[in-house]
């Protein structure tokens, strides 16, 4: 039965949506390797873009998890919006997680020429603004990462509420949405006291490895009751 024939649910989606969406939040865990791999990283007051920055050890693993998450988050978008409903608000949370993982891709693409925490040559010449484009750019594709996030999460957390889809996202979702963005205007706050801004971003892509766990387990769970498997417990609204 297909999705325009349960007109209470938002279809099932392929099994392989919730593992690539559980393999992305993975991949994109790879900053919790710095204490191993670079261990020499300021992970107090240090941007987390510095562990990828071109001249530092192991940057290509640091890149390549932010590359390899982009695709597959892209990819999960795409089969969501192909296999399941395409109510408004989840039209605009799955293209809003298939722009994250554009962004995503971006951060891989365009890296730091630096870490500016680490070498006082490379903070003087940023202030010189005598860096690449790819160093001055990255910052634009890690703040539309956190936007774009925060909007999937958001959108995807409203549809559920509204349509009586994906509990787990339903009851998290918004909440996720709503820490990410305090986490935001935190790291706005580190900037201008130059301290704990380390801190405050790995908080922040914690969030998000969060949140594309909560979308693998939405999409699991969906994909459970289509199968015959036990549906999910809902509470009922109380007037």
């Amino acid at each position: 039965m297909n999705a325009s024939q349960q007109p209470d649910r938002p279809g099932s989606a392929p099994a392989l949506a919730a593992l690539l969406a559980l393999v992305a939040a993975i991949t994109y865990s790879t900053f919790f390797l710095e204490h191993w791999l670079s261990p020499h990283q300021d992970s107090i007051n240090g941007y987390v873009s510095e562990l990828s920055a071109v001249d530092q050890p192991y940057h290509s693993v640091y890149s390549g998890g932010d590359f390899i998450t982009g695709a597959l988050a892209i990819t999960v978008a795409v089969i969501a919006l192909l296999t399941l409903r395409r109510r408004p608000l989840a039209v605009i949370g799955w293209i809003s997680l298939a722009l994250f993982g554009l962004c995503a891709i971006g951060d891989a693409v365009f890296p730091l020429d630096c870490a500016p925490s680490l070498e006082t040559s490379c903070a003087l010449r940023e202030r010189a603004e005598k860096v690449s484009f790819s160093h001055s750019f990255h910052a634009v594709t890690s703040s539309l990462v956190i936007t774009f996030g925060v909007a999937a999460l958001l959108a995807l957390s409203l549809a559920a509420r509204r349509y009586g889809w994906w509990p787990v996202l339903a009851r998290w979702g918004w909440l996720l949405a709503l820490v990410e963005t305090v986490c935001a205007l935190g790291t706005l706050l580190a900037m201008l006291l130059g301290r704990w801004l380390g801190i405050i971003q790995r908080v922040q892509i914690s969030i998000l490895v969060l949140g594309l766990l909560t979308i693998a387990w939405a999409l699991y769970q969906d994909r459970r009751v289509r199968t015959g498997g036990p549906p999910p417990v809902r509470e009922r609204a109380h007037l």
